[in-house]
């Protein structure tokens, strides 16, 4: 019961510190998770980091409460899920509730317009790092298939302007087809 109450509290005060340290969007949150989660505890493997992250953006919700959630849930089944997820919802709404009180001295304020700015560029790395652990994980299966998809899905988005959903779509549907055509060549 105390190793218990021990990895609810963890799950509570990682949580919080994630959720309260990570701004630009969901897939922040996945380094950070795979520095706490990952790296330091080993409750999973990066590999299932990237399939918990996968997970969690295509199911509704943020992004950054979903992979909490399924984090928690993988530590400490249910109760550590909830654990997670509140965890993951107090901090933004904590913050959103104080910008929204002091909403006309926050927009004028040039020192906080500063601070906004700066974290911009520290979430444009974290972004870079996150790109650069994906691609590593793709390219380690040494799957032609998988690693052409990494700069056709660039090219696609970036210099022809499709669609991301569009993009995810179709290689979704393409590793389906894949996933089919291994298994009926296996028959």
């Amino acid at each position: 019961m105390k190793q218990n109450l021990k990895r609810y509290l963890w799950l509570l005060t990682t949580n919080l510190f994630i959720s309260a340290f990570t701004f630009g969007g969901g897939y922040i949150v996945v380094p950070m998770v795979r520095r706490f989660f990952v790296m330091k505890k080993q409750y999973f493997t990066e590999e299932e980091l990237i399939n918990m992250a996968a997970v969690a953006q295509s199911t509704p919700g943020a992004i950054a409460v979903n992979l909490s959630a399924l984090a928690g849930y993988r530590v400490a089944g249910i109760a550590g899920a909830l654990i997670s997820c509140s965890a993951a919802v107090i901090p933004p709404l904590v913050i959103l509730t104080f910008v929204s009180a002091f909403y006309k001295i926050v927009v004028s304020n040039t020192i906080l317009a500063a601070v906004l700015k700066g974290m911009e560029a520290g979430v444009a790395a974290l972004m870079v790092d996150l790109i650069t652990d994906m691609c590593a994980l793709i390219l380690k299966k040494k799957s032609f298939f998988l690693s052409a998809m990494i700069p056709l899905s660039f090219t696609a988005n970036f210099i022809f302007g499709i669609n991301v959903a569009l993009i995810l779509f179709v290689c979704c549907l393409l590793c389906i087809l894949q996933v089919f055509y291994k298994k009926g060549k296996e028959q």
